[in-house]
């Protein structure tokens, strides 16, 4: 059955709705509803199929099992930590080193640009280690949110090795498979990456926000309310978790060591990065790779598994710290670890609606809709443009990156290929526009995830940061389709006409530069202080 524009209105009206209301739960909802109607014809029995086919294929979903697990599992370590002190004394630590904004800003972007190889346990593992500390420095929950969620994913998939860069090299040694081209795809996706425009350029102006101090639109709103009233989140705002602060002793005044916190946190990160080599290493000699690289393990390995490992093992080792350290007691620290996993509660339910949206957007053919009607623009020197865009787009609609990645590679590899030498292109500028079209996608994919309400990693930064969720999405959207903007007209537009990527860099960060000093104004403590302060 054809859908046609009907396809896309679940989600238009789900994401219309959360920013309208501010009520994403209900707005999610509604936009499940509508779609399974489309589906069924009848609201009714739509409103059963919620129930027992959307929400239940979300639940039963393996990979979405494991991230409810890594999440929840994950805040229950994080519960403990709060609980007993450990996060306090990690402040302390830090406060003596960080003390103002703007080294506070800094030091955030720099830890998710180091935690560069998975954007979830990024995304969580940053946002709640800087979020006490980004409280007591004024820095508003929603600048940490888009701190926390413009360097996980824009880092993760450029980096040389990460989650993300074995999928997408899976996607397009699948995709050079179909043509028979016997290059190699890892090769491939490093000629690729200087035409990352998106990412590198959302980084750049993730590093001049947080240097210059200068914020534009909602967020300089924002960080106003905070720094003036100390509010780090508006009156009325529900955070997407608020994880339980610690039982205060009165006879006991000195912070905890900052290696009870550190200690957990550490053996999450190196967990996860021995996990995703050793078990993509063992899964791809079991399947005859002699002597697998690290494109072979990273393509190998079970992302998600890992995590929930790396979040098991943070959780054991931080009762074990702080039971032994007498911080706790293990009763106690059994209590801080379920108050932890209930203050994930919100969370999970927006990402199992988020989810069981996604699944409706499938059945509706939503992507592929868009697709289609984004074919009477595909010409050799527009493509990497229109790619962009619709990656961006479909991305938006659905709120997932991967799936976006899956769906459009298959299409846009061949297209890239071909295209240019069907125009009669010189074969330097045919290779520039094959290698964006590629890159396009990858950071459309990013950028329409970025901005919507509905996607995972959007939700987790809201989660990992306790923001607000709406607030997150308002606060941020102005600055990714700025980044955006800049990204296609100074990147992907000018590379179908040959232009080659480092000179559409230097005009992007050029203009990024000029949107930060232009549009951005430094924040001051009083209405009447100067901006220049």
């Amino acid at each position: 059955m054809s859908y046609d524009w009907v396809s896309v209105l679940p989600p238009l009206l789900a994401i219309g709705l959360a920013l309208w209301t501010r009520q994403v739960i209900v707005a999610l909802f509604i936009g499940v509803w509508v779609g399974a109607s489309l589906v069924t014809g009848n609201p009714a029995s739509a409103l059963l199929r919620v129930g027992d086919e959307y929400l239940v294929g979300a639940l039963a979903d393996n990979s979405h099992a494991a991230i409810i697990l890594f999440t929840s599992i994950l805040g229950g370590m994080v519960g403990i930590l709060s609980r007993s002190g450990a996060t306090e004394g990690v402040v302390h630590w830090l406060s003596k080193r960080i003390d103002s904004r703007r080294s506070g800003q800094v030091s955030t972007a720099g830890l998710g640009t180091i935690i560069f190889f998975d954007d979830y346990a990024n995304t969580l593992l940053v946002g709640s280690t800087m979020r006490p500390l980004s409280d007591r420095l004024r820095i508003s929950r929603e600048k940490l949110a888009w701190l926390v969620d413009s360097t996980a994913a824009p880092v993760t998939t450029v980096a040389v090795i990460s989650t993300w860069v074995g999928f997408e090299i899976g996607l397009i040694q699948d995709a050079m498979a179909q043509l028979q081209d016997g290059r190699a795809a890892y090769t491939f996706f490093l000629q690729s990456i200087p035409y990352s425009y998106y990412p590198l350029l959302t980084l750049l102006m993730v590093y001049l926000v947080a240097i210059t101090g200068r914020d534009f639109g909602p967020m300089r709103a924002a960080e106003e309310r905070a720094l003036r009233t100390g509010k780090v989140l508006r009156d009325g705002a529900r955070p997407a978790n608020e994880l339980p602060g610690r039982v205060e002793d009165p006879e006991d005044s000195d912070p905890a060591p900052p290696y009870l916190a550190g200690l957990p946190i550490l053996a999450v990160i190196l967990t996860t990065a021995a996990g995703l080599y050793f078990g993509g290493r063992k899964v791809a000699l079991a399947e005859g790779i002699s002597s697998p690289g690290i494109r072979e393990i990273l393509n190998h390995s079970d992302s998600f598994a890992v995590l929930s490992w790396a979040a098991l093992i943070g959780a054991l080792l931080a009762v074990f710290l702080v039971v032994a350290t007498r911080r706790l007691s293990l009763v106690e620290a059994l209590d801080g670890f379920l108050e932890g996993v209930k203050a994930m509660l919100i969370a999970v339910t927006i990402l199992v609606l988020a989810w069981s949206l996604s699944a409706v957007c499938e059945k509706l053919g939503t992507a592929d809709f868009l697709i289609e009607i984004s074919r009477q623009a595909l010409s050799a020197r527009l493509l990497p443009v229109v790619m962009f865009t619709l990656a961006g787009a479909v991305s938006f609609a659905t709120g997932t990156s991967w799936g976006t990645m899956a769906i459009l590679m298959p299409l846009v590899y061949p297209l890239g290929a071909d295209l240019p030498i069907a125009a009669g292109l010189d074969a330097t500028t045919a290779q520039h526009i094959h290698l964006a079209a590629v890159s396009a996608v990858l950071a459309g994919a990013v950028f329409g995830d970025h901005c919507s309400p509905i996607s995972d990693t959007t939700i987790l930064s809201s989660l990992a940061s306790g923001s607000d969720h709406v607030d997150h999405v308002r606060t941020q959207l102005p600055y990714a389709l700025s980044v955006a903007g800049v990204s296609g007209v100074c990147g992907y537009l000018p590379v179908g006409f040959g232009v080659a990527p480092w000179i559409s860099l230097l005009i992007g960060a050029a203009a990024v530069v000029g949107l930060v000093f232009g549009l951005g104004r430094t924040v001051s403590v009083a209405p009447d202080e100067s901006d220049a302060r």
